[in-house]
């Protein structure tokens, strides 16, 4: 049996290296985002408070790693990030309505429907959804062709084909014990198909257009999100509230399929070790150093929240 290797660096190492790319994400959302009294006001106050001061930002993260692993300066790759992270956010604020997963709590606070009413975390959403798109759109580039591709990239994954294909699967699994495969196919679309997203997107803004080179990057992104989910569905059940920031627990009180629910904690442990080894397999086949992305690798099955 194949054991993963650990890159030889402190376990909080790859939290302190992504302090900056936070900050500065945070940076530009802010100046991204109307401000706050923009007509219509309560609405663009509802942007900012789902959008800003929270959050790992892992998907962000991701498009900053990969383009700098490609020499692509930060300034190239934040519109990317942010637009990345916006789908993201939209993605949550919907997510937590009473029609889907009905959740009240949502990185420490109360979530957008609570905070304001239901019709405006609608109206949140569908805004955040606008804006990423706004912020791909423009982007320009030496061909034209860097934006087009982000744009269908970032499309596709948060369509029906992914991301909101996964829910619509997620919420018609509730109360039901599917099977491995169907689990994973949960999975892939609602979680790893934005991370795959984000991947990609950080090496279309870089030019790259190796085939082979995308696909590893694939690979190391899916398993990536595979592994991510498992480790969330194993925080519900052995984390508490308050180092979620989302209520622990939820998934069994809403029936939800989950790895633990389905094949016990030991197991769901060890695929999501073995989902992190996939991915520190597909980087290792890539010609450049790939060290931050395999520490990302191993911080998103090793966190605490």
């Amino acid at each position: 049996m194949t054991t993963r290797k650990t890159p030889d660096v402190p376990a909080h190492a790859i939290e302190q290296q992504l302090i900056p790319y936070r900050e500065r994400l945070e940076t530009y959302l802010d100046k991204v985002l109307p401000a706050a009294d923009t007509v219509p006001v309560v609405l663009h106050e509802a942007l900012r408070y789902s959008t800003l001061n929270a959050g790992k930002r892992l998907r962000a993260c991701l498009v900053y790693l990969t383009g700098e692993m490609f020499d692509t300066a930060p300034a190239a790759l934040d519109a990317p990030a942010a637009a990345v992270e916006l789908i993201h956010a939209y993605s949550l604020v919907h997510d937590d309505l009473p029609c889907m997963d009905d959740d009240d709590l949502r990185r420490g606070k109360a979530s957008c429907h609570r905070a304001y009413d239901e019709a405006t975390a609608m109206l949140v959403g569908d805004a955040l959804q606008s804006l990423a798109f706004e912020l791909l759109g423009s982007i320009e580039s030496a061909d034209n062709t860097v934006c087009p591709r982000l744009i269908r990239t970032l499309a596709r994954a948060a369509g029906s084909q992914g991301m909101v294909g996964g829910q619509a699967l997620d919420l018609a699994a509730e109360g039901k014990a599917p099977d491995l495969s169907s689990l994973q196919q949960i999975h892939a679309m609602k979680t790893a198909a934005l991370i795959e997203a984000a991947v990609l997107m950080g090496a279309q803004t870089a030019g790259v257009t190796d085939s082979s080179q995308l696909q590893l990057l694939s690979d190391y992104a899916r398993a990536l999100g595979l592994g991510f989910q498992i480790h969330d569905d194993i925080l519900d059940v052995v984390s508490d509230t308050e180092t979620l920031g989302k209520q622990a627990g939820a998934d069994e009180i809403n029936s939800k399929a989950t790895y633990p629910a389905l094949i016990g904690l030991a197991a769901a442990r060890k695929a999501a070790n073995d989902a992190c080894l996939q991915a520190e397999n597909a980087l290792s086949m890539l010609p450049m150093d790939t060290q931050r992305l395999q520490m990302l690798a191993d911080y998103a099955i090793n966190r605490i929240y």
